[in-house]
């Protein structure tokens, strides 16, 4: 397949696309054009077969696959209404997959929406990755917060890593060390760094939680502060076990500063790159 041929192949798929309640997807109508098939018969097969891979992968069919209605010319201007299916990017991937691949229009089908797929998992996974470092960062500014809170009140830089320590073992009914080796977490390193996002902000509300009731309740001394601690850690707690979630089975994640390292990299070469253009 020359150069060329891709080339408005790639614009041809592009430019068929639209949007539909913000999720991107082909009409089956045109696809079935750009894809090389004839008669709709048979280009219906081929989205049944897709269907029933989409079902085989544990995927809503319904989800990638809505039925619709469309106008059409018929000459002289006028229209009529024909049966349509909206194709999602996923859709559309299973599509390829199960039509003739000895068409080309097919083959190079299978590699576009493979790559799409792909390009649209690593955007959903780098915004979660996204997610937990600003998670992370906003824990760290609400402990700094605390600490200048119970500054105030008495509490030196001591007594506030051993009210933060006890609050975790209410969160998660280990302690730091236990935490630590149960998650594989390096001596030297804060258990935060490797915690699953929900953990952290678990984490952050507990944290905020005291911070303002020790202002409210004009608590002073480190046992006052270290009960309230302890009381919001727990209640975070029940919140979570009462959805499902026990904390301290969660597995550990990437090293968030290896993460923030990781996307830092990727935006500058981003930016490397388009300067380019």
């Amino acid at each position: 397949m020359k150069f060329e041929e891709i080339t408005n192949l790639f614009n041809d798929f592009e430019a068929a696309s639209s949007e539909y309640e913000a999720v991107e997807c082909w009409s089956a109508r045109d696809l079935q054009k750009l894809l090389g098939y004839s008669k709709w018969e048979n280009f219906e097969k081929v989205i049944e077969k897709a269907k029933d891979a989409c079902n085989m992968a544990g995927e809503n069919m319904t989800d990638h696959f809505p039925d619709v209605r469309k106008m059409v010319a018929i000459g002289s201007g006028a229209e009529k209404e024909i049966d349509d299916i909206l194709l999602t990017r996923y859709a559309c991937y299973l599509v390829a997959q199960n039509g003739d691949s000895r068409k080309e229009e097919i083959a190079f089908a299978q590699n576009y929406f493979a790559i799409q797929t792909r390009k649209a998992e690593l955007i959903s996974q780098r915004m979660l990755d996204n997610e937990r470092v600003r998670a992370r960062e906003k824990l760290s500014q609400t402990e700094s917060q605390l600490s200048d809170i119970l500054y105030e009140r008495g509490v030196d830089s001591k007594g506030f890593g051993i009210i933060r320590s006890k609050g975790d073992q209410a969160l998660f009914k280990l302690t730091t060390q236990q935490l630590k080796k149960k998650m594989g977490v390096p001596e030297n390193r804060p258990v935060a760094d490797f915690l699953p996002t929900i953990s952290i902000t678990a984490k952050t509300l507990a944290a905020e939680m005291t911070g303002l009731n020790v202002q409210n309740k004009d608590l002073k001394g480190i046992n006052p502060i270290e009960k309230e601690h302890i009381d919001n850690s727990s209640a975070v707690r029940d919140m979570l076990l009462q959805r499902g979630i026990q904390p301290e089975t969660l597995p550990a994640e990437e090293d968030v500063k290896k993460l923030q390292r990781k996307l830092e990299s990727d935006g500058k070469k981003v930016l490397k790159d388009a300067k380019k253009k």
